[in-house]
């Protein structure tokens, strides 16, 4: 019997040189462009549901439609009502609430995840998108769903040293939701960023959030 672990792909194909990060073959690409987009899929995605007045919505401490880190790092997103979303670092083990009533479901191989990164991110998200992009409507640590290019899609404002999102979607999709936000900002100079940790996903700060 073969030793090799199989490789986890992403249905996004990695633009060259590429490498194997935590298992999975990623873009080991690096852009300094003030415009990035990078395939975040390789982030570890767990999909809870649970009543929204019971002890895993206490827990999990975040409400539909916002999005914070926990203690240790994870993005919680309230991405519906009775629903949240948790994204992590590559292959980590997140325990299940204690909650009878609550379901635990992991869709990492199953989403898509991207994140767009830069000064003008709102602008090329706002090409694809009808939802208002302004601070005052969608700041940072805003969550929604809704249509980006035509796709059903999960946003969630992530912003690092400049406005950030990360676009959630069906695996299907993923590559055509890739390259229709490459095409919409390719008069704004967005490159490709490959993939990488921890930056993939900012540490919380010293105080958590």
């Amino acid at each position: 019997m073969s030793d090799v672990m199989p490789l986890a792909r992403s249905p996004i194909a990695p633009a060259p040189p590429v490498t194997v990060t935590d298992g999975w073959e990623v873009s080991a690409r690096r852009s300094t462009a003030a415009l990035t987009i990078t395939d975040c899929t390789p982030l570890t995605k767990i999909q809870v549901r649970a009543p929204i007045d019971g002890p895993a919505a206490a827990a999990l401490g975040v409400r539909f439609g916002r999005a914070a880190r926990d203690a240790s790092g994870t993005l919680v997103v309230g991405s519906g009502p009775g629903e949240w979303l948790l994204l992590a670092g590559p292959g980590a083990e997140l325990g299940a609430p204690a909650d009878p009533s609550a379901s635990w479901v992991d869709l990492t191989h199953g989403r898509a995840l991207i994140r767009l990164n830069g000064k003008s991110a709102p602008t090329v998200l706002a090409q694809v998108c009808g939802v208002d992009l302004s601070d005052t409507i969608t700041p940072d640590g805003a969550a929604f769903r809704t249509s980006v290019a035509a796709l059903a899609t999960d946003v969630i404002r992530d912003d690092r040293d400049a406005p950030s999102y990360l676009l959630h979607c069906e695996r299907s999709s993923g590559q055509y939701l890739f390259d229709a936000l490459l095409r919409a900002g390719a008069d704004l100079g967005i490159e490709i960023d490959g993939f990488r940790m921890p930056d993939a996903l900012p540490l919380p700060s010293p105080q958590g959030t």
